[in-house]
């Protein structure tokens, strides 16, 4: 099968990870692949913060409910949109999206677990706050990284049929 194709269909959102820690040229592959996501006018709007750091893990667990994946991953990697470098808000959220996509897909790449934590955009300002950033920088996702726990999980998909809504 196509490299690519079996990467995506074989990725999972992994929540249940080892003490191993994530070296840091894996991160830096990572967010490298993050970087080359396509943005409008190439504008690429992502700032990545990378929090390894156990005491400051420790007060993003407060700010969400997924506090025990939190506590689990290795590696947190806050994703922001930078708005000083946006030049339309619809077409900027999308490419931090496809960033985050590459994201995950390197971390399965690597032998790596990830996954996409939305629910904290509650804390979007606190996040902030507490990584010292500016105003300008809107919190996107929080990406949890480590070593799987587990790599047997499952997934299925809707058929293509009852998705694409026309053709002609």
């Amino acid at each position: 099968m196509n490299p690519v194709l079996e990467t995506i269909y074989s990725r999972r959102s992994v929540r249940h990870f080892t003490e191993e820690p994530v070296d840091r040229a894996h991160i830096v592959e990572i967010l490298k692949a993050g970087s080359w996501a396509p943005s409008g006018l190439n504008n690429q709007p992502w700032r990545f913060a990378v929090v390894k750091d156990r005491g400051l893990k420790k007060e993003f667990e407060a700010l969400t409910k997924y506090s025990r994946v939190i506590r689990a991953a290795d590696c947190l990697i806050p994703v922001f949109v930078d708005k000083i470098s946006m030049y339309h808000p619809v077409k900027d959220h999308q490419a931090v999206g496809a960033c985050i996509e590459n994201m995950l897909l390197a971390a399965h790449s690597l032998g790596l677990g990830a996954v996409w934590l939305g629910e904290i955009l509650k804390s979007a300002d606190q996040v902030r706050q507490l990584l010292e950033l500016p105003e300008t920088l809107e919190l996107m996702a929080v990406v949890a990284l480590g070593h799987p726990a587990r790599k047997d999980q499952k997934s299925t998909r809707k058929p293509i049929e009852e998705l694409v809504v026309f053709e002609k």
